[in-house]
């Protein structure tokens, strides 16, 4: 019993949240897609941006949970891609506008947010 719990205090101690810089951006993008009035698909349903954002903080928590992550680049990589259980890559619909992976989508959002511009 007492391995388990060193071991698991352990894990803990390698787990290391986002740098403050990365945190900020991810939550830039996080924020874009909420507010953007774009759909997010995961495994063949649409979901909102606010129901998006929800989600891909939880997968964001494990990733740094699992010290897998210290850029937002990385952020879109491992977990803003697709689904971890399917496989199937994650979709960005908005109006009037073909779906793109999200991936695309968010990389795209990420160069406008470093440049300075606003949401498109």
């Amino acid at each position: 019993m007492r391995a388990l719990l060193l071991l698991t205090l352990a894990s803990l101690a390698t787990a290391a949240p986002l740098p403050p810089a990365a945190r900020a951006e991810v939550d830039t993008l996080l924020t874009r897609l909420q507010t953007s009035g774009c759909e997010f698909n995961r495994n063949g349903s649409w979901y909102s941006g606010a129901d998006a954002k929800a989600h891909l903080l939880k997968k964001l928590g494990v990733l740094e949970g699992k010290d897998m992550v210290k850029t937002a680049e990385q952020f879109i990589e491992r977990g803003a891609t697709g689904s971890s259980m399917s496989g199937k890559p994650y979709l960005v619909r908005c109006a009037g506008k073909a779906p793109v992976e999200s991936a695309t989508w968010l990389k795209g959002e990420l160069q406008q947010a470093r440049a300075g511009s606003a949401p498109r």
